[in-house]
C-alpha cells in the first residue's frame, strides 16, 4: 500500500510569502525554506517584518485570494489520485489554504495553524501540528502500513524525501540539487508522475490513440 506525500508551495502553488512580498514591496519577505533550513527561525523573521510594516492575516489572505496553482497542478493531482492515495504535507497554515485547496479539487492537506491577537489580524505566533511535521507524519503513515513516496523542493522537505521508498526533488534550487545528488530531480509533472509510477512498479499509462 502506497501513499504519496507532496509539499505544497513550490510544487503545486507559488510561494505565498514571495507573492505577498512582491505585492507589498518587501524584498526581505521573499526568504523561504529554500533559503533558511530552520523553519522556526524563518517564521520569527517573517512575523517581525509583518509587525514592522503593520501587516497581518487580513492582508495575507487578500493576496492568497487571487493566487492560482501552477499550470498543470490540478491535472497532475487528478491523475496521481486515479492510481494511488496522496496527501499534501505543508508548513503552510489552515488560515491560508482554503482558496488554493478549492482550486486543486480539495486534496487532503495536513498543515499548521496561526496564532492571532484578539483582533484576529495581528499574527502573534504559529501552532505546529507536531515536531518535525513532515517527517513525523511520514513515519506515522509508515507505522500503519503505508509505503511512502514524497516530492518537495526545499530544505524542510529533505527528511520526508529520504525517509520513504522514494523521494523526488521537484523544481528545486541548484544548490539543493547539488548537495543531494542521491535524490532524483524533476522539473515537470510528467517526469514526477513517471518517477512515482516506477517507484510503485506500475507500467506507464496507455495514452489515447496508442495501440
Amino acid at each position: 500500500m502506497y501513499i504519496v506525500c507532496l509539499d505544497l508551495e513550490g510544487v503545486l502553488v507559488p510561494e505565498i510569502w514571495v507573492t505577498f512580498a512582491r505585492e507589498h514591496g518587501i524584498p526581505a519577505l521573499e526568504r523561504t525554506t529554500r533559503d533558511e533550513p530552520d523553519y522556526g527561525r524563518l517564521m520569527d523573521y517573517r512575523l517581525a517584518h509583518l509587525r514592522r510594516h503593520g501587516l497581518g492575516l487580513r492582508e495575507l489572505q487578500e493576496t492568497i485570494a487571487h493566487m492560482r496553482p501552477f499550470p498543470g497542478a490540478r491535472a497532475f493531482l487528478d491523475e496521481l489520485r486515479s492510481f494511488t492515495q496522496a496527501v499534501i504535507l505543508s508548513d503552510t497554515f489552515e488560515e491560508f489554504a482554503r482558496p488554493l485547496m478549492e482550486q486543486l479539487n480539495w486534496p487532503t492537506l495536513l498543515c499548521n495553524r496561526l496564532e492571532t491577537a484578539a483582533d484576529g489580524n495581528n499574527i502573534t505566533g504559529v501552532h505546529l501540528r507536531c515536531p518535525q511535521t513532515k517527517l513525523t507524519t511520514v513515519r506515522a503513515l509508515q507505522s500503519v502500513g503505508y509505503e511512502t513516496i514524497a516530492a518537495g523542493d526545499s530544505y524542510n522537505d529533505l527528511d520526508m524525501l529520504r525517509a520513504g521508498k522514494a523521494g523526488f526533488l521537484f523544481r528545486s534550487t541548484p544548490a539543493i540539487r547539488a548537495a543531494h545528488p542521491e535524490l532524483p530531480a524533476c522539473d515537470t509533472y510528467e517526469e514526477l508522475l513517471a518517477g512515482i509510477r516506477r517507484a510503485m512498479d506500475l507500467p506507464a499509462p496507455e495514452r489515447k490513440g496508442e495501440p
